[in-house]
């Protein structure tokens, strides 16, 4: 996967039009789309200001191997929570990870049926 196609698929998950990444990272609309079209390359100051925006890490942006999809879905914040959950007794954890699931089950219900 190229740059160009991680800074589109991170700026779309977090839900950021051209205009709003360009505005935080100090940039043009313009130079959002030409990154992402792979037209010209930022410099490393505006690549790193991206990184860090869209929640992933420099190397991450710049290397073109492929990524699976939950490299796409886990941001810094999220990786931290799981890791902080981790480090409690196996007792929170389970309380923890029960409350997650009955949100995860409701959620695919509502969806489930939201179509009906």
């Amino acid at each position: 996967m190229t740059f160009g196609e991680k800074i589109t698929l991170l700026r779309k998950q977090k839900n950021l039009s051209q205009v709003e990444l360009a505005e935080q990272v100090g940039i043009t609309r313009d130079s959002i789309g030409k990154y992402e079209r792979n037209d010209i390359v930022p410099t490393i100051e505006k690549a790193k200001k991206m990184a860090d925006l869209l929640g992933v890490s420099l190397d991450y942006l710049v290397d073109e191997k492929e990524i699976s999809p939950i490299e796409t879905i886990l941001d810094k914040d999220m990786i931290f929570r799981i890791k902080q959950i981790n480090k409690l007794p196996e007792k929170d954890r389970d309380k923890i990870l029960s409350i997650v699931d009955a949100f995860i089950r409701d959620y695919n219900a509502k969806q489930a049926y939201s179509g009906v």
